[in-house]
């Protein structure tokens, strides 16, 4: 198969975008218990959006989430059957379980075996409901 041009290593994942309902609560949820850092965020008045991109390092070297906030939005968002889930590697997932639950974190899957393997995962909901898996990675 090929691809377009010639030099793939061009080629980078830059971001995933997922649009938010509150745009504090939700920054809130990936800086503090998820420890990303607010990379950069801006208004945009005439379309009535903010966009805050955020993430473990700077975007140049990192994939980053977009978290966008269309002002006008009241309701929640479907979150379609299409989109699967966001995965993030921690050292101790039980450790990091714990944590999450005492902050009232959604916990749909508890951590442990996944099926048919031996990688230990769990899965947590953000604010808006999307779903992030936890992949336990130890250094």
């Amino acid at each position: 198969m090929d691809t377009i041009g010639t030099d793939t290593q061009a080629f980078r994942f830059l971001h995933t975008m997922i649009r938010v309902r509150d745009l504090d609560k939700s920054i809130d949820f990936y800086t503090r218990h998820l420890g990303m850092k607010v990379l950069r965020r801006s208004d945009y008045p005439e379309g009535k959006f903010t966009l805050a991109f955020v993430g473990y390092g700077e975007e140049q070297n990192n994939t980053v989430i977009e978290l966008t906030h269309n002002w006008d939005q009241d309701q929640p968002y479907e979150l379609g059957s299409g989109f699967g889930h966001l995965a993030i590697a921690v050292p101790d997932i039980y450790a990091v379980c714990d944590d999450l639950q005492k902050e009232g974190v959604p916990i749909p899957r508890a951590p442990g075996p996944m099926k048919h393997g031996t990688t230990v995962i769990a899965f947590i909901e953000d604010p808006d409901g999307y779903k992030i898996e936890l992949i336990e990675r130890k250094s």
